[in-house]
């Protein structure tokens, strides 16, 4: 008898444990369900939208030109004599270029200041003569106009003469004679070309649209292409007051110094100018951005979830972009893991 109270213990306590198994089993069961079933929230890191200032910037290529550019000419016929700086070679102003065969001239010049002190040692005579009131008015008149006359004539000679001594216009560099020492020159045929590079022009042509904005004396940012890594900064010098009826475009020219003279005419410079300052904008980088279908999109978390959002674009400086409908201070924008991301879907910021 008691064997069988015995068996009958063990084998309830056997049922007991079978149920209790059973339960956890279902258990486990439904929690892995429905672990299954969740969709993990996606890492993403998020920027605070808030109000920055934003400059409105247009680049706009143009040429570099030399700040004074001469070509020098002969104002007198004759054989060059000698030959005085070379190419590549830099002159100031007043410096003599070449000497040309001007001896006829030479013999004319000398007649010429004889002339002019003989009427002069007759003038003075005179006017002594006439203070002793020993001739009349006339003849000292008549004697001041014949000094006159002289002085007139030699200095015409001097001025012929000099022709064949030409001197630099400018302070610059000997870019390129058409010259050789013992060859005819003819009146007006060019002699050099003369650059002053210590500062340099960029010529570039504003749309009417922005030409607005492009003001005299304002500062302008300048990047020279065989230059990149060189910042320079120039100043506009003049604003065109008329476009040019084939491109509807405004010429204006900033000014920029060359101290190294390395910046040279006709290279490709480009000029940045400031159209106006935006104080309040409410910027996104521009990979923050969405192409959907054609539209604009930005996301940003909001409890835990990305939102969509359908923007409209302003100025773009640099990597930036204007928001200027779409998002708002405050607003959490998405930046990282924004490509993985739909409407509605839980993130995680990281």
């Amino acid at each position: 008898m008691q064997t069988r109270r015995s068996f009958l213990f063990l084998l309830g306590l056997l049922l007991i444990c079978l149920l209790a198994s059973a339960c956890e089993d279902k258990a486990g069961l439904a929690t892995t369900e429905t672990d299954a079933t969740r969709t993990p929230a996606i890492p993403v890191s998020i920027k605070t939208v808030k109000p920055e200032t934003v400059h409105d910037i247009i680049f706009l290529p143009g040429t570099t030109e030399a700040w004074q550019d001469v070509q020098v000419a002969a104002d007198t016929a004759g054989r060059i004599e000698w030959i005085g700086p070379r190419e590549g070679e830099r002159v100031n102003k007043g410096d003599l270029l070449i000497k040309i065969d001007v001896s006829a001239l030479k013999a004319a010049l000398e007649h010429a200041e004889a002339q002019f002190q003989l009427a002069d040692d007759l003038y003075q005579r005179r006017r002594r003569l006439y203070e002793r009131k020993i001739i009349a008015k006339e003849e000292l008149d008549q004697s001041a106009t014949q000094r006159k006359l002289a002085a007139t004539d030699l200095e015409q000679i001097k001025v012929k003469y000099n022709h064949g001594f030409p001197r630099s216009p400018i302070s610059g560099i000997i870019n390129h004679l058409y010259v050789d020492a013992g060859e005819f020159i003819d009146t007006g045929k060019p002699i050099a070309d003369i650059v002053n590079v210590d500062r340099i022009k960029i010529n570039v042509r504003v749309p009417e649209l922005d030409i607005r904005y492009v003001l005299q004396g304002q500062k302008t940012p300048v990047q020279i292409d065989a230059f990149p890594e060189r910042a320079l900064n120039g100043a506009v010098d003049f604003v065109a007051f008329k476009a040019d009826p084939a491109t509807k475009t405004f010429l204006v020219r900033t000014v920029i110094e060359n101290p190294l003279a390395d910046i040279r005419p006709g290279m490709i410079g480009r000029v940045a100018f400031v159209r106006r300052i935006i104080a309040d904008a409410l910027l996104a980088p521009l990979f923050a951005l969405v192409d959907k279908g054609g539209e604009r999109l930005v996301f940003v978390e909001k409890d835990g979830a990305a939102q969509s959002r359908t923007v409209s674009i302003g100025v773009i400086e640099g990597d930036r972009v204007q928001i200027t409908s779409g998002l708002n201070p405050g607003d959490h924008l998405i930046v990282k893991g924004h490509t993985e991301v739909e409407d509605g879907m839980k993130v995680s910021v990281q």
